[in-house]
This record gives structure tokens, sequence and C-alpha cells, in this order.
């Protein structure tokens, strides 16, 4: 089941984007020294493909790295979360992380009011510093490594 009716303007906002272009991305700005993030609202109603949530990035960057994925799936082309891509960034390759549900009430409360609870499964979208490193890499700066908070266990990490 997913929510059918809006009882405000920012829930009709979420509504009628997926009614009309499949998938809605949410942003929550910067604020009290916390990291920015962006989540998709749609996708797995409408492709059957999981939910993603991206961190540490300026909405509208946000916004084109999860609009190539929503792209992608509306021509029917899939990336495969197992494995990295290199199809979201211009100069690396990102890796995508499950997010468990325990996370799922602090980070994608919109997520969760359209499918009425955490019936749906939510990958985060993991880029590299500049120096080609992920969060959890001890050769990670620190400041880097808290602006990408990675919400669930990293393969191989």
């Amino acid at each position: 089941m997913v929510q059918s009716t809006a009882t405000d303007d920012g829930e009709r906002k979420v509504l009628d984007d997926i009614a009309t272009y499949g998938w809605h991305c949410l942003s929550i700005l910067e604020e009290n020294g916390e990291p920015p993030w962006a989540f998709t609202i749609g996708l797995f109603q409408t492709w059957e493909h999981p939910e993603l949530i991206i961190f540490g990035l300026k909405n509208t960057v946000a916004h084109q790295i999860l609009s190539i994925v929503a792209r992608g799936l509306a021509e029917n082309r899939r990336i495969d979360l197992s494995q990295p891509s290199n199809d979201l960034l211009q100069n690396g390759s990102c890796v995508f992380v499950e997010v468990p549900q325990s996370e799922y009430r602090e980070h994608v409360g919109f997520a969760r009011w359209y499918y009425e609870g955490n019936n749906f499964p939510l990958y985060q979208v993991v880029w590299p510093s500049r120096d080609g490193y992920f969060p959890w890499n001890s050769k990670a700066p620190e400041g880097f490594r808290l602006w990408q908070p990675v919400l669930g266990q990293p393969k191989g990490a």
C-alpha cells in the first residue's frame, strides 16, 4: 500500500511528482553543521527499484545524480546496486550501501509516509573523496567522513 491522499502542499507535491514522473526527490538542507541529504520517493512503487539516499552534496547536484537513476529506470535501464558504478559521477565511481530500516525514521520520513511504513528497500549512494577514498577508508579526510555518514555496512569494509 502507498499513500494516495494528501493533507498539505508538501504531500500533494510528492504525490503529483510520482504520478507525473514516477518519483520525487526530497532534499534536506544543511543545518547546524549537519550535512545535507536527498532521497527518492516512488522508485520502488513505480519501477520496483530500491529508493536511494545521498549525503553531503548540494541539493542540485544530489538531484542530478538521483535523476540519472530515475531516467535510466524510465528507459528500462537498471543500475546494479551490488557493484560500483561509473554512471552517476563525472570523475569516479560510487558504491551502494543497503540502509537498515532502523535508519528510516530519522532520514526518510516522507518515504515512510508515502509507503505507510518501512515496506521498501533503501540504498545509500556513497561517493569518494577527491583522493578516491570512501568514508570508511582510514585515509579519507575526517571532515569528508563526517560530511557523508554511512548508514549501513559497506561490503568489504
